[in-house]
């Protein structure tokens, strides 16, 4: 199990249609291509034998002395650098790939390693081992020089191409090289992964290598120039925000939920699962935080993509929209257990596909519905047509038992976070047919908004927890339900949901980390526990600083801060000794680190006039009183 890294060890890139894991180590260790969903080429990260990896790293200097390694982004870009530092020189290697932002989908994809020395002489050693159809196929390679190597798969064909200085050879079905550099010079390698049987490119040489590099760095320069984010926390917002944008497929604009699958829940576990997926939830939460950051392009994007779904009616279920979708738009993702893989650190089994693809999750089309409205008008015939079809759907059929937000599989159940959802889809469409002169069915509408407001203050408040629950008929508490201010189904400082926050505070919160619900006392029909989820952590963090507890609000996102890894990126879970879990890096945890920040900067800037209750709030939490003025403890009493 050593030869697997932490799964914090990573930066990725990408170009925007798929996306690549390179380890502080220099390993190459996931890469799926052409697309985020396809087949790997790279997965030595969910099976260190067979599952394939490129390294290039800068060789131990072998008399005992220490290397040591560091890995950072070229700042506002995604270009990584991985650093070697050692007694005789200092080596980097940067990796990237060249954005691809074009409504065409590319079957060549490249992605380019340049090594060089800064100080000193240092020997780099490569070894690209791929292995096709995750692990499952063979491949043939043919090496008709020194400097270009080809890997030949079913699909596709991988050519592996370098500069001048590195020289090829083939070492059974992989090619290895080592090469010596010394301070001021570099040398590069580029893969290229083509559709079977198409052309070799041309080979690069290292001058076009370098151009390449600009032309990655002045893209992601000049496209963070739309970001209008001037808060306090600069550097982490702008590094969520290159992270969605890389989890975004450019050709259709529609976010993938992770640029990995399998990464355990708890490692060991069975809580592996395929999040290379566009979650109709997720990328619809993002759309406001995108405008908020004033990436207008990418949020239509989204929102064109969303009505298209609609328009199609293609679904599994019959159903007007399904959970989740290929980023192309199909709707089919069987799922399939790779028993040849042994899992990461052993978490088995290794699932392909999602089969939550075919759940009922009622909440989707409250979130579809924001989406569509926030920003402006959804225009006059193909948007608006879409919604209220959906909604028409949605007034027949939203009463009813559904898996919920969490995607469980222990049967279905009456989720509160479902029908807030209803309530916020029908919501949003009254208020937007008033808005913009929509025609609607507004009595029907209505009805079915405040039918929805009833049952969950009737049946969702459960009067001995003195909170609002997971499901009817439970008293279990459930992290979604921290959305219920931020979607304005109460105010943030209504006694019932500071109750419902003080619960969730004694019961889900661990020093500021948040567990979406106690599997225990409410079984997912899954084996072994989970980390803390992220996604809720800095919902948290947005509840607490909207409702008025503002330094327990600025403390949490500060500690979640500190979870990060060192390049600024998240998983999906933090495990119980601080490790990251799940797939990474995860989009919903970068965005809801955005709307946690924006939050804290909106009340930050009107700190100045709030009372002075929170202060004593916050030191109650740890254990003392802050002295009321006039008081004697504070000396001005009598």
């Amino acid at each position: 199990m050593s030869n697997y890294p932490p799964i914090a060890e990573h930066g990725m890139i990408g170009d925007l249609q798929t996306a690549a894991l390179v380890s502080s180590g220099g390993v190459l260790d996931w890469w799926c291509t052409p697309r985020f969903d396809s087949p790997s080429v790279f997965a030595s990260l969910l099976d260190a034998e067979r599952g394939g990896q490129c390294s290039l790293a800068a060789e131990n200097p072998g008399d005992g002395s220490e290397m040591t390694t560091r890995q950072l982004y070229l700042s506002d870009t995604a270009v990584l650098v991985t650093r070697f530092m050692a007694p005789d020189g200092v080596g980097e290697v940067a990796d990237f790939m060249v954005p691809l932002d074009t409504g065409t989908p590319q079957v060549r994809h490249r992605l380019i390693r340049v090594a060089r020395v800064v100080r000193g002489t240092v020997s780099f050693a490569l070894a690209c081992r791929p292995r096709f159809d995750y692990g499952r196929a063979s491949h043939t390679l043919t090496v008709p020089d020194q400097h270009h190597a080809l890997f030949h798969g079913p699909d596709t064909d991988l050519h592996l191409q370098s500069t001048t200085g590195i020289a090829l050879r083939a070492e059974g079905e992989d090619v290895t090289a080592r090469f010596r550099l010394s301070a001021g010079q570099a040398a590069a390698v580029v893969l290229t992964s083509t559709a079977g049987g198409d052309d070799a490119p041309r080979r690069p040489s290292l001058d076009e290598v370098v151009r390449d590099l600009q032309a990655c760095r002045s893209f992601w320069l000049s496209w963070l120039r739309s970001c209008t984010y001037q808060g306090r926390w600069q550097d982490q917002v702008r590094r969520s925000a290159i992270t969605l944008k890389l989890l975004t497929y450019a050709p259709t604009g529609a976010p993938v939920a992770a640029a990995t699958m399998g990464l355990p829940e708890q490692v060991g576990g069975e809580r592996n699962w395929d999040y290379r997926y566009t979650w109709v939830r997720d990328a619809s939460l993002s759309v406001k935080a995108l405008i908020d950051l004033g990436f207008h392009e990418e949020a239509y994007a989204f929102r064109r993509w969303l009505r298209d779904r609609i328009e199609a009616r293609d679904t599994a279920t019959g159903d007007p929209l399904q959970i989740m979708y290929r980023v192309d738009g199909d709707p089919h993702l069987t799922e399939e257990t790779l028993g040849h893989l042994e899992g990461y650190r052993g978490s088995y089994p290794v699932r392909a596909g999602n089969a939550a693809a075919d759940q009922l999750q009622l909440d989707i089309y409250g979130e579809a519905s924001d989406a569509l409205i926030v920003g402006g008008d959804i225009g006059a015939i193909r948007g608006w047509k879409a919604l209220t079809e959906v909604l028409d759907w949605l007034s027949d059929h939203w009463d009813q038992p559904d898996e919920g937000i969490w995607e469980t599989r222990g049967g279905r159940k009456d989720f509160t976070y479902s029908r807030l959802m209803t309530w916020v889809a029908f919501d949003r469409a009254l208020r937007a047919s008033q808005a913009f002169s929509r025609p609607a069915e507004t009595e029907r509408w209505t009805r079915t908004r405040d039918a929805a407001f009833r049952q969950i203050v009737e049946r969702g408040w459960h009067d001995k927890r003195k909170a609002f629950v997971q499901h009817y008929d439970s008293d279990v508490l459930d992290a979604s339900l921290l959305l219920m201010p931020k979607v304005g189904f109460l105010s943030p400082h209504d006694p019932d949901w500071l109750s419902t926050l003080d619960a969730m505070d004694g019961e889900l919160v661990s020093d500021s980390l948040v567990y979406r619900y106690d599997p225990s006392a409410s079984p997912d029909g899954l084996r072994g526990s989970e980390g803390t989820f992220n996604l809720c952590s800095f919902f948290y963090v947005e509840a607490l600083a909207r409702s008025g507890r503002l330094s327990q609000a600025r403390y949490a996102f500060d500690k979640m801060l500190t979870y990060a890894n060192h390049v600024g990126l998240f998983a999906e879970e933090i495990g119980p000794s601080g490790e990251q879990l799940g797939n990474f890096p995860q989009a919903f945890t970068h965005l809801a680190l955005v709307t946690a920040a924006m939050a804290l900067d909106d009340e930050l800037a009107e700190a100045r006039t709030r009372p002075e209750a929170d202060e004593q709030v916050q030191a109650a939490k740890y254990g003392f009183t802050v002295p009321a003025e006039g008081s004697a403890a504070d000396g001005t009493g009598d």
